[in-house]
């Protein structure tokens, strides 16, 4: 299969991350195998506060990182707000190699492309609990603090697994902001496709 991120892949798999992110990513992994052993379907839902960044990448990047590896699941994202999935952090995924349409609106939905023969990935800011996350049962990952903090039922959460990243937005409109998206970008593909790689 042809991968149009597949440099940003490659660069994914070479980062070193820390023990104590492995700990939080054996969580995943377990949670992972666990449904391959009982012939479950699997369902990860990434949950932060507004939708926007954090959950947002980490949906694409848990899509990619499946089908990477031949494992199928389901990869969902949602919030607590509704806002729309901000335009630096599309940015960041073209700068990867992600092909992106969408259309114009307040919370536009995007299709985003990262493979020949792959349906795109369908991604807009909704709530994690939305009609479009078809899932019955999943494992809520919570992508930043503000979510995880607040939000202490997450109905109809398997597994609940902190998987907290410092946020990009505090970067825009700075002379780095490209660079501290990108790098955020990098760092959950990374760990991420070290998830799938130990599945």
């Amino acid at each position: 299969m042809s991968f149009y991120v597949q440099d940003f892949i490659k660069l994914a798999l070479n980062q070193n991350i820390a023990s104590s992110r492995k700990v939080l990513l054996t969580e995943i992994i377990d949670y992972i195998k666990s449904k391959i052993d009982n012939n479950q379907e699997i369902n990860l839902n990434f949950i932060c506060t507004h939708n926007s960044r954090r959950s947002q990448l980490s949906q694409v990047w848990a899509k990619v990182a499946s089908v990477y590896y031949g494992i199928e699941i389901n990869s969902y994202s949602g919030g607590v707000e509704v806002t729309a999935f901000n335009e630096r952090a599309i940015d960041s995924l073209v700068r990867s190699g992600f092909s992106v349409l969408f259309e114009n609106s307040i919370n536009p939905k995007y299709e985003i492309s990262y493979a020949e023969n792959e349906n795109p990935i369908i991604a807009f800011s909704k709530l994690f609990d939305d009609d479009f996350n078809k899932a019955d049962y999943f494992a809520a990952i919570m992508t930043c603090s503000d979510a995880d903090e607040n939000c202490p039922y997450i109905p109809k959460a398997e597994k609940r697994i902190p998987l907290r990243y410092d946020d990009p937005k505090s970067y825009d409109d700075t002379p780095i902001e490209s660079e501290k998206y990108d790098e955020r970008s990098l760092q959950i593909a990374s760990e991420i496709f070290y998830v799938f790689s130990q599945i």
